[in-house]
């Protein structure tokens, strides 16, 4: 097998991403036997800026992008279709509210040291919590619930929160993405060389993930 470094850049507050890893969970499983993936999972903020008790999801978007209700609803209708495909259900009012996330990034990383899969199990169940359920990521209880589903040590997890800990690593990981170039998410980094951007169709992921491990492409 094939040995592939792949470093996922995304954000819980993207829905995007939640199409993105599980279109790429399903391009590995087509891909078993012969690639072998180290998955790591870093931070990128959105809404680095969000302050407490955050935002209307929908006043948040016609502020940032200038969207309408109308094309906002088509996009929801976009986004949920791709996720059935890759068995990904969003909540069917979209999240309700942009909180900020920083917490949750130290959380994932504080999880990247607890064991093989620890750290991808929490991003999972981050996302189902924030995307599929429409709750407070902000919410010091939302975010313990999510390492409890995810079979991590809620009590260790807690300490991070009531810490700084982890705080200048997330920083300094945030600031080589964006120094990379890195400007928008999920954007999926094999080998520290090669970037598939945008939550891309599982055949995307396989073929491109299958031309890197035959050494097809530089």
């Amino acid at each position: 097998m094939t040995p592939l470094k792949i470093d996922f850049v995304s954000d819980i507050a993207c829905p995007w991403c939640a199409v993105g890893l599980g279109a790429l969970e399903q391009a590995l499983q087509r891909l078993q036997g012969q690639v072998q993936a180290e998955l790591h999972f870093q931070p990128f903020e959105l809404n680095p800026h969000m302050g407490p008790g955050g935002q209307d999801l929908g006043e948040h978007l016609t502020q940032k992008y200038g969207s309408t209700a109308a094309q906002q609803a088509q996009i929801r209708q976009n986004i949920a279709a791709r996720g059935a495909e890759v068995g990904f259900e969003f909540h069917p009012g979209g999240r309700g509210r942009v909180y900020n996330t920083f917490n949750a990034h130290r959380l994932l990383h504080w999880a990247e040291g607890q064991g093989a899969g620890a750290q991808h199990q929490l991003k999972k169940a981050f996302l189902q919590a924030y995307q599929g359920r429409a709750e407070c990521m902000e919410d010091p209880e939302v975010l313990l619930a999510s390492v409890a589903a995810a079979g991590l040590n809620v009590d260790a997890a807690r300490a991070v929160l009531q810490s700084d800990a982890h705080t200048e690593e997330v920083r300094e990981r945030q600031q080589f993405y964006t120094q990379a170039g890195i400007r928008s998410v999920p954007a999926v980094i094999i080998n520290d060389k090669h970037l598939i951007s945008g939550g891309q169709p599982v055949e995307v992921f396989e073929q491109a993930l299958r031309r890197i491990a035959l050494g097809e492409v530089d």
